[in-house]
């Protein structure tokens, strides 16, 4: 959606520049270089998940979770650029719809890189790549930890469309979002990346040096096709074990029990938030 993770104008501007629970398996080992801490069992989701702007009503979750067409819905907890207000975001939100059975998916809008085009509140550059990523990571912990998300549970870093033809400006992403992983893993949280199909999750998928890159990718493909695996676009080896998510489908305005909601569609198989 428009005005998910940047403001609707500097999103279309970014374009145009470019459940079960499951052991922790091959995603933990993919995201670091690290000797690993004990973890928390992963907690899995595998089916449909939605997200919107801003969090919907207690009323609108019930309802929709009653319609049964959904499992999961992944939320905005923080960052500089996220979009929208997060008036129903708080603890006893996300400690209610996980009691109705819902997945909770959260997603961080850190900075975002010093070559892309949208207007953003927060950049990062070359020279700063490293502390920001490590703030962002850190602040995403806060505030993850302030809605009764536990450690184990995966933060999702969204980066949208740049020039990853951009030498430069490729390597500061990767090192922001190195070291924002890195930081994550240090206190148990499970790293993960949003981002498109043909810039912002390709460099994390294509990347040659796989050192602390994030164990989970969801990449944006608005192609209708609700899947994680026959449209996979790198290599197959990469990101198995639950550690995919594919959002195939944006602006979908839909209405269930009575509530309407204009959400973006997701295939997932990836984890999903330890709440308590």
């Amino acid at each position: 959606m428009a005005k998910h993770r940047l403001s609707r104008k500097g999103r279309y501007v970014a374009w145009a520049a470019t459940g079960v629970v499951v052991a922790a398996g091959a995603g933990i080992a993919a995201q670091t270089s690290m000797a690993a801490p004990a973890w928390p069992t992963q907690k899995t989701y595998t089916g449909r998940a939605f997200d919107a702007c801003t969090a919907p009503s207690s009323n609108a979750m019930k309802a929709w979770k009653k319609d049964g067409y959904y499992g999961g819905v992944a939320v905005y907890i923080g960052g500089r650029n996220r979009g929208c207000a997060q008036p129903n975001l708080t603890k006893s939100w996300v400690k209610s719809v996980d009691s109705l059975g819902w997945r909770v998916i959260p997603l961080y809008v850190g900075a975002q890189p010093p070559c892309q085009k949208s207007r953003n509140k927060e950049r990062f550059t070359a020279a700063t790549a490293h502390s920001v990523g490590v703030s962002n990571a850190n602040d995403a912990i806060a505030k993850a930890s302030a809605l009764g998300i536990r450690p184990g549970s995966p933060i999702y870093l969204n980066m949208e469309s740049y020039d990853i033809a951009d030498k430069a400006c490729n390597d500061a992403t990767l090192s922001y979002v190195r070291s924002f992983t890195k930081t994550l893993r240090a206190k148990t949280y499970r790293a993960g990346l949003y981002g498109f199909s043909t810039s912002s999750a390709k460099a994390i998928a294509t990347a040659k040096d796989r050192t602390d890159l994030p164990g989970n990718l969801w990449y944006a493909l608005w192609n209708g096709r609700e899947t994680t695996t026959q449209d996979w676009p790198w290599d197959p080896k990469l990101y198995t074990n639950h550690s995919r998510a594919h959002q195939y489908k944006a602006n979908s305005k839909e209405s269930r029990g009575g509530h309407t909601i204009t959400v973006d569609r997701n295939a997932w198989d990836a984890p999903v938030a330890i709440i308590g």
